[in-house]
């Protein structure tokens, strides 16, 4: 087996929650297992792009997955070697929210503070 070229992790809160963790907890094995598929590929081909993977805004990407009765999206930034899991939701309009993408970006900020 291959090495992994990202390692993944979590964000984490100043209390030590993980928004994404807990967001994935509440989705449905099927869900689950789709999404943690699309981000192993990244995980093991980064670089990729569209469909898969699309550049949003300064440092912050999404995976794009497409579930059975809807569209997930994980956003994520790179911090040296690891891709770190900052947001996730399920898509409800055409457009990434701008509160989804602000609140990821407030993460990131947090993220590159405190590493």
């Amino acid at each position: 087996m291959r090495n992994p070229i990202l390692e993944v992790n979590f964000y984490s809160t100043e209390q030590g929650n993980e928004p994404v963790r807990g967001w994935l907890k509440s989705l449905s094995a099927f869900d689950k297992k789709r999404i943690g598929e699309d981000i192993k590929t990244v995980q093991f081909g980064w670089p990729l792009g569209m469909p898969l993977v699309k550049h949003l805004d300064g440092d912050i990407w999404e995976v794009r997955v497409n579930l059975s009765k809807s569209i997930a999206r994980v956003l994520f930034v790179l911090n040296g070697g690891s891709m770190v899991l900052i947001h996730g939701f399920i898509k409800k309009q055409q457009k990434t929210l701008k509160s989804d993408l602000d609140l990821a970006k407030d993460r990131a900020k947090k993220l590159r503070r405190y590493s």
